[in-house]
């Protein structure tokens, strides 16, 4: 989603006055404001802006600065590549004010003249082609551009004189020109000539007259042009009678605005709580967010809002998942939060997940999803890793497994989870998503844990068996169908258990005695039961059968029996039960008479598995090269794979395998588009890659969209998508506020090539203290705990964490001459 923020920003906080005062002023303002409406104002500025993965700002100077995604160039230095710190963009310090779009973005400066550059595919830079620009172009040749805003791929913009223009895509009429044609070129839009600002959400635009009125116009879908209907609008239409509109912010199918009394209101989409009303339910017209009368501006990402008060205090709502409501935590939030105690806030801007903010003293903070970068903190990565990386400095791990999440055993029994908790997943008791492996429950006696894409459960060494998560298709085993559980419960009250295998909503156990059981979602048969009814507690599967490995994929379960037989049953839509057919099984068949498999794994709709002689072979679904045979040809049947005798272990998820070798290598094929292959690149690969050069690997699991594996000296490495905290390093989200700029300049890069070296904490997680080994002993270091409050300072290399409470904390280290360096710590 573009960056949608609201239309006016105060360049400071004005003082607190007296009631009679504050009437007298807003009469003043009100009288200011019609004149500004005249054309009589110079040209204000917009400093912060952020896209759907990247990110701008202007600085007192006068120069721009941009960091994040560049894959369209909407960086504007020149090349395509990533920034993970701001840049400056050329050398101009006359720069006014920024808008970021999905892949493009606009500049005014101050001289009145419009630049654009980034993605063009629908004439959105307005420059009258649809070429891509790696750096600005001017927009025509006009000097009297007073305002700009940017949508999906749309532009609109109000001139000096009062007059609204608009270009780009318009197949939902967002350009307001009454038509659903696009325009490469700036178009006016009516006649009007006392428009005072404009807005734009990614289909949707808004637009204030000097007289305080409000106008919507384009998609409609979820209400969110405030009309009271659900129809698109090709011109802009009046919202209400109100004529006291001060500030609008546009998201992705909602609306948020300021009125002149300081209220609130807001209308539209409502799914993630950003109308910020207490409720889930759409508004098709606007309704006031509470009693409070002392907003200022307002700021609006995808879903997710963020609020200025008169008084400096920084408020947010809405969607929460990567922390870019910076109120420590994951969870959605469905009215205004505070956001910390300080009330030095001045400006805020937000894109699609995350948020930029300055304070009065000029700093610039940005967190939440650090994708691409767009966060532009050294302290996160972006979401991307293609190459294995390790996990702290931890040498004791012992067994790993991974679904949408991970999940580890120590050498002493202790079970760490880390990723995506939306549902509890992780057992800590929370639904706040960790970035870091965190311990679940006490005690020392995990023997098996399984992942599957919501819910986890695992196998102690008494025997007993332990669930926690989603629960909706009864995947918990525990008799019930409750949403969720955010900790571990007894299943039962067996002693018996032995192993626990996890599938995307199904799960099944293996006993002592052989014996297999299995319970949750049976939608395609794959509990095995003999039926296709969902179960909330175990059933016994295979009768008299009993079991050596089993795998449980999306929607199918394969299992190797102790007589080396093979076994599967569940959906078969690709073939992925390896019977030569395409037939639903909802009980075990045997595959072949071949008696020589020694485990199985299982992705989305196809299998993997090694027999006792060391070869690899694979079965079903392949759009991906997913079977590694070196084509894209779905197959009903076991196919080998290359003619490799050292096969030793093989792991599935979703569309991708890794596979382990004798001599300690690791290979990886299938999907590839979040570098979970772990080769260093994002490409599909259809036979079976080298995962680097290493041959000490010693285990291996794979999840939706990352991998894990151990080596042999114990240590835990994890390649893919970070977008929850899943590869469990350095995160790629933040829930508290990272300092980007400092009053002086940037933080993070003084310029295109010069970063400074990440700040290393060992160990991480820590107890008691903590090291940081790059540092000299005149450092500065300070510690701010998750709502970016100091909590004690500092020097040299080593760091007490003597009585600090158990959590997430930011280590900011200062040596002179250098950069700020900050770094997260989880304090165990």
């Amino acid at each position: 989603m573009p960056d949608f923020y609201a239309c006016l920003r105060p360049t400071r906080r004005p003082a607190r006055l007296p009631t009679p005062c504050r009437a007298g002023l807003r009469l003043l303002l009100c009288l200011l404001s019609a004149l500004l409406g005249l054309g009589l104002n110079p040209v204000l500025g917009q400093t912060l802006a952020g896209g759907v993965t990247h990110s701008l700002t202007v600085r007192p100077d006068g120069t721009l600065w941009a960091w994040g995604d560049n894959s369209a160039g909407q960086l504007g230095d020149g090349t395509t590549t990533q920034r993970t710190a701001p840049v400056q963009i050329g050398l101009a310090t006359t720069w006014q004010s920024v808008a970021a779009g999905s892949s493009y973005s606009l500049a005014i400066r101050r001289d009145g003249t419009l630049w654009a550059w980034g993605k063009n595919d629908a004439g959105q830079l307005g420059d009258g082609s649809t070429a891509q620009r790696l750096a600005p172009v001017q927009i025509g040749t006009a000097a009297t551009w007073q305002r700009v805003a940017a949508g999906r791929s749309h532009t609109v913009a109000v001139r000096t004189d009062g007059t609204l223009w608009a270009w780009g895509a318009n197949f939902v009429g967002q350009l307001g020109d009454g038509s659903a044609n696009s325009h490469t070129a700036p178009v006016q839009i009516g006649t009007a000539t006392s428009w005072q600002s404009v807005a734009a959400g990614d289909l949707h635009t808004l637009a204030m007259r000097a007289d305080g009125t409000l106008w919507a116009w384009g998609n409609n879908r979820f209400s969110e042009l405030g009309d009271g209907t659900t129809n698109n609008r090709s011109t802009p239409g009046q919202i209400g009678t109100a004529t006291s509109w001060q500030g609008v912010a546009a998201g992705n199918g909602f609306t948020v605005a300021v009125r002149q009394d300081g209220t609130l209101w807001s209308w539209g989409f409502n799914g993630n709580g950003q109308l910020g009303n207490g409720s889930i339910n759409d508004r098709t017209t606007p309704g006031q967010i509470g009693t409070a009368t002392t907003w200022q501006s307002v700021a609006a990402g995808s879903a997710h809002v963020l609020a200025l008060r008169t008084d400096g205090t920084l408020w947010a709502w809405g969607d929460n998942r990567h922390g870019q409501l910076a109120d420590g935590t994951s969870l959605t939030r469905y009215t205004p939060l505070q956001m910390g105690v300080l009330t030095s806030w001045q400006s805020i801007a937000a894109g699609s997940f995350h948020t930029l903010a300055q304070r009065t003293d000029g700093t610039l903070w940005a967190w939440g999803f650090n994708s691409q970068g767009q966060v532009g903190s050294t302290a996160l990565l972006p979401v991307l890793q293609p190459l294995p990386q390790q996990i702290g400095a931890v040498n004791s791990w012992q067994r790993v497994v991974a679904g949408g999440h991970s999940l580890a055993v120590r050498t002493d029994g202790t079970l760490w989870a880390w990723g995506r908790n939306a549902y509890g997943q992780l057992g800590d008791g929370t639904t706040n998503n960790r970035s870091a492996p965190t311990q679940v429950a006490s005690g020392t006696a995990w023997q098996s844990v399984a992942a599957g894409d919501f819910h986890s459960a695992g196998v102690r060494t008494d025997g007993t068996l332990w669930s926690w998560g989603n629960n909706q298709s009864g995947q918990l085993g525990n008799g019930s169908t409750a949403f969720q559980q955010p900790a571990p419960l007894q299943i039962g009250t067996a002693t018996s258990w032995q192993r626990v295998i996890a599938g995307s909503s199904h799960t099944l156990a293996l006993r002592t005695d052989g014996s297999l059981w299995s319970w949750g979602n049976n939608y395609d048969g794959q509990l095995g039961d003999g039926s296709t009814i969902n179960r909330n507690a175990p059933v016994p599967i295979g009768g008299a059968l009993a079991w050596r490995s089993v795998a449980a994929g999306f929607r199918h379960t394969v299992a190797v029996g102790v007589d080396g037989t093979l076994w599967a049953w569940g959906d078969n839509q690709f073939g992925q039960l390896g019977d030569g057919t395409n037939l639903q099984r909802t009980a075990p068949v045997r595959i072949g008479t071949a008696t020589t498999w020694q485990s199985v794994a299982a992705g989305n709709g196809f299998t993997v598995a090694v027999r006792t002689d060391g070869t690899l072979w694979a079965w079903g679904w392949n759009a991906s090269g997913q079977l590694g045979d070196g084509t894209t040809t779905n197959q009903s049947t076991p196919k080998q794979i290359g003619t490799a005798i050292s096969w030793q272990q093989v792991t599935a998820n979703f569309f991708h395998a890794v596979a382990l070798r004798a001599e300690g290598t690791l290979w990886g094929w299938g999907q590839n588009g979040t570098g979970q292959l772990g080769d260093g690149s994002t490409t599909q690969r259809t036979t079976p890659m080298p995962v680097g050069t290493a041959t000490s690997w010693q285990q291996v699991a794979t999840g939706i969209f990352h991998s894990l594996a151990l080596r042999t000296d114990g240590t835990l490495w994890s390649w893919g998508s970070n977008e929850f905290g899943q590869l469990g390093g350095i995160p790629s989200s933040s829930p508290v506020p990272l300092l980007i700029f400092g009053g002086g300049g940037v933080l993070a890069a003084r310029q295109a090539t010069a970063m400074p070296r990440a700040l290393r904490l060992v160990p991480n997680p820590a107890r008691g203290r903590v090291q940081l080994p790059d540092l000299g002993p005149s450092a500065t270091v300070q510690l701010l705990d998750a709502l970016g409050r100091s909590v004690r300072l500092g020097t040299g290399a080593h760091f007490s964490l003597d009585a600090l409470s158990p959590g997430m904390y930011l280590l900011q280290a200062t040596e002179p001459g250098q950069a700020v360096r900050t770094a997260r710590l989880v304090v165990e």
